[in-house]
């Protein structure tokens, strides 16, 4: 029973690392869109980092460290929806990882230029 058990803990470890990590947060309309499209998805793992403190020190030190957010820092933008591949690459946009979003014009940024 107990090699049953490690064996089925293995995939799941594994099954996650074949995931797309999607950091978001419901209060972002362009995150609540993405959401929607991944919800029940089991290639998508949606962290939403409002939740609890550690997603969002675990958000915060991948934009605090990646050259990725570089260029939407400077604009102030909050950088979610986020995307990281099985890779470990970095994009923002949800075509890149199969997902069509009409956007809503809503507001996001810090500054108000966009979400």
């Amino acid at each position: 029973m107990e090699i049953v058990t490690l064996y089925i803990l293995k995939i799941k470890k594994e099954d996650k690392k074949n995931m797309i990590k999607v950091y978001s947060m419901p209060t972002c309309p362009d995150c609540e869109a993405i959401d929607k499209l991944v919800a029940g998805n089991p290639k998508f793992q949606v962290i939403n980092i409002g939740e609890h403190v550690r997603y969002l020190k675990e958000f915060l030190k991948l934009r605090d460290s990646r050259k990725e957010f570089d260029r939407l820092k400077k604009i102030n933008d909050v950088c979610i929806p986020c995307f990281v591949l099985e890779d470990g690459s970095i994009t923002f946009n949800p075509e890149e990882v199969g997902l069509h979003v009409e956007s809503k014009g809503a507001s996001c940024s810090l500054n108000g230029s966009g979400c």
